[in-house]
């Protein structure tokens, strides 16, 4: 594991190899004042418009505007309510109208200005629209640069689940501008350091050294360290993703945390009391702990995965999550079961047998798991 170059004056660029659908994703400062000269090598027409949400507008859309304007590019934008219940189909048919009354055309570039909500939300739009529009990622949370803003996944939630609506939609150009990173609050910069601290314990043993010793920078604002956390998890998912597009095979290694945290995420209705990247916090900690328990891991990593998410201040335990007085195993499990990774009636998991060093499995005990579950959510 190498340590932080230097800040340069320019960006960093990444590529995803997918053939025919190749696309670069920009890391540095200051992009959102560059984004229409940027953009304008993938734009089709010079035709733009911005779907962003009411929290991000009042903060980067009038810059995002003013630097396509000056590239000459036209561009109107749609703000949706900010949170994860825009993703929902009555938030999603309501842009579709506003795009279709704005007369797009297929060529017309839609650009997701916000977080991951924003990201799947005008992911999936595009997608759908018109049979198929190009659209760039501009996320603004840590959690979108690193995890959702790469990979071409978009979708909406239901009363059944979290994305189980939704395509495969990749975007035609990244562009992840970390001096955004300082308009977060605290608890949503944490949110997305989870997804950060997932690629060293999935793949990266170095890379969760590295974070031992430098999360705390990280967080605390320091800029070298930001940039390097998002192009080292960018760079990360970028291969998986040019290995394994649509999710048959190691693909799925990216979701440790995620079946645990969607069900977590489910029983608290998707909302404010856990976001996403906690439940994954307390998903990869559940995630160890089984592995552990099965023999797999040895105790010593789970503990270690545990400690520090607990030391930067991300929940570790279901009991964390304020505002619950009372989980059921069997509710829990209810909402594992009908997670999109599900094969044959079976749960897929992502256990460890270290850190570093995750895989697939859905041959796992049952009893294992409720027994997990029971002793995770007993107060």
């Amino acid at each position: 594991m190498t340590a932080p170059d230097a800040i340069a004056a320019d960006y960093e660029t990444l590529s995803v190899d997918l053939a025919g659908r190749a696309y670069d994703i920009l890391i540095g400062n200051g992009l959102l004042a560059r984004v229409g000269a940027l953009s304008k090598p993938v734009l089709r027409q010079p035709r733009v418009i911005i779907v962003t949400d009411s929290t991000v507008a009042p903060l980067h859309l009038q810059t995002v505007e003013d630097s396509f304007r000056a590239a000459g590019v036209a561009v109107a934008s749609i703000v949706v309510p900010a949170g994860e219940g825009s993703k929902r189909f009555d938030r999603l048919e309501a842009l579709l109208d506003e795009l279709l009354a704005a007369r797009i055309e297929r060529r017309t570039m839609l650009v997701a200005l916000g977080g991951g909500v924003i990201g799947d939300l005008t992911g999936f739009a595009a997608a759908i629209t018109l049979r198929g529009l190009d659209f760039i990622q501009i996320p603004t949370t840590l959690l979108a640069q690193v995890d959702s803003s790469v990979g071409g996944k978009t979708g909406i939630n239901t009363r059944h689940g979290k994305n189980l609506v939704g395509a495969f939609h990749q975007p035609r150009l990244v562009l992840a501008d970390t001096g955004v990173l300082d308009t977060l609050p605290r608890r949503e910069l944490l949110a997305g350091y989870a997804e950060v601290v997932k690629y060293g314990l999935l793949g990266d043993a170095g890379f969760f050294d590295w974070l031992e010793a430098n999360g705390a920078a990280l967080l605390a604002g320091d800029t070298a360290r930001r940039r390097h956390a998002v192009k080292v998890s960018c760079a990360a998912k970028a291969a998986i993703v040019a290995r394994d597009e649509k999710e048959t095979g190691d693909r799925a290694l990216l979701n440790l945390g995620h079946t645990f945290g969607h069900a977590l995420e489910a029983e608290t209705g998707f909302g404010a009391m856990l976001l996403h990247g906690e439940g994954v916090a307390i998903g990869m900690v559940m995630a160890f702990d089984l592995s552990a328990d099965l023999g797999l891991c040895p105790a010593a990593d789970a503990g270690r995965a545990r400690a520090h998410l607990k030391e930067v201040g991300l929940p570790v335990s279901p009991l964390d999550v304020a505002g619950r007085q009372h989980w059921s195993v069997d509710k829990l499990l209810g909402h594992m079961a009908k997670d999109k990774k599900v094969a044959d009636g079976k749960i897929t998991f992502i256990l460890a047998r270290g850190i570093g060093d995750a895989f697939i499995t859905r041959d796992v005990d049952a009893q294992a798991v409720r027994d997990l579950l029971a002793r995770s959510i007993e107060s």
